[in-house]
């Protein structure tokens, strides 16, 4: 039981969540969101495309026991962490990141419940809908909602032909954004 939290194991552990969550990280960075998309190249932007990611993530290890649900909520953790860290570094005072965090936990959750039961429903104008709502929101009409609706139901699509096996042990792959 030591040698699982002090010895190789842990550093194994952190090797395959900070592997996972940098190619979370890569794929919503994705220069076709920004670039073609019409995604806000902000920090706001960034934080709705990388909790996206995160949510497509968490959506395909539902359901999972052991080491998959484990791995789950370490990459969970370890987002909140990156935005905690990311909001000090945009030069949030430490009095006021707990605020921040509490309303971004709460923007997070509330998105990943609309995006969630959208592709419950399979109601592809509700998940656009939702998208332009949460990505988008002071832009009025947003024509590329639709194509990250698609990119969203792609994600799905192959992250559910993935292997638990594979995913826990560092490997997710995000489909290729295309120009559109």
């Amino acid at each position: 039981m030591f040698q699982r939290f002090f010895g190789r194991e842990r550093h194994a552990n952190r090797a395959i969540t900070e592997a996972l969550y940098a190619q979370i990280v890569a794929a919503a960075r994705q220069t076709v969101f920004y670039s073609h998309w019409n995604v806000p190249d902000t920090p706001l932007g960034r934080f709705e495309m990388v909790s996206l990611h995160m949510f497509l993530f968490q959506h395909r290890l539902r359901g999972e026991h052991g080491v998959a649900q484990e791995v789950a909520q370490v990459l969970i953790d370890e987002f909140f962490l990156d935005v905690d860290h990311s909001l000090r570094e945009l030069g949030i005072g430490d009095v006021v990141v707990p605020k921040r965090m509490k309303k971004l936990a709460k923007m997070f959750y509330g998105r990943t419940a609309a995006y969630d039961d959208a592709l419950e429903r399979n109601d592809r104008d509700g998940l656009t809908a939702a998208l332009a709502r949460n990505v988008r929101p002071d832009a009025g009409a947003w024509p590329q909602a639709s194509l990250l609706a698609n990119y969203v139901t792609d994600a799905c699509n192959q992250l559910a032909a993935q292997p638990s096996e594979s995913i826990v042990s560092g490997t997710v792959a995000f489909p290729v954004a295309n120009g559109g």
